[in-house]
């Protein structure tokens, strides 16, 4: 059995450059990503906010609609803050969950259930943004981003706190449907 040589101080160097420039390279594509997202998110929120038969439901959605175009905002300084601007991509996953709550909301309309069936869409997309954030947070951090990795972090906060809402509300609907 021949031992491999291990790679000069040279090689090394250079793949881990390369490494760098790769996962760079993935972040930039993941903001782009959830750049798209968060701007879809925004045209879909109105017509959940619109169909909520719930005032608390209601008021939850609208607050987060409104940290949502924060969300898309905040996307733009982290670009700006490392000299880049974010390319144009269409988030699928985004695009497929809308499409679901979409089908929900037609299915559930003018049933008692239908709050529900808003919430159960709603987290389905804010647990695909935490997962979202929390893995380009992350990598910002490894790379050096320190005020990426700042922005990301106040909007990762900001998704589960709307996620713990959205399942305070979803508790308390179900205790006033089952008294």
């Amino acid at each position: 059995m021949q031992n491999k040589n291990p790679a000069s101080p040279d090689e090394t160097e250079k793949q881990s450059g390369q490494t760098d420039n790769d996962l760079q390279e993935l972040f930039l594509d993941e903001l782009a990503d959830l750049y798209n997202a968060e701007q879809q998110l925004t045209k879909a929120l109105p017509k959940m906010i619109k169909a909520a038969q719930s005032e608390e439901l209601k008021d939850a959605l609208e607050q987060h609609l409104s940290e949502t175009e924060d969300h898309v905002t905040r996307l733009e300084q982290v670009a700006r803050s490392l000299d880049e601007t974010l390319k144009s991509k269409i988030c699928a996953a985004m695009k497929g969950l809308i499409e679901e709550a979409s089908e929900l909301l037609e299915e559930q309309k003018d049933k008692s259930s239908l709050d529900a069936a808003i919430i159960a869409a709603a987290q389905k997309v804010e647990h695909y943004e935490i997962a979202s954030y929390g893995t380009v947070r992350t990598w910002a951090e490894r790379m050096g981003h320190e005020e990426a990795v700042e922005l990301l972090q106040e909007t990762l906060d900001e998704e589960s706190i709307a996620d713990e809402k959205l399942s305070e509300i979803a508790e308390a609907l179900a205790n006033d449907t089952g008294e």
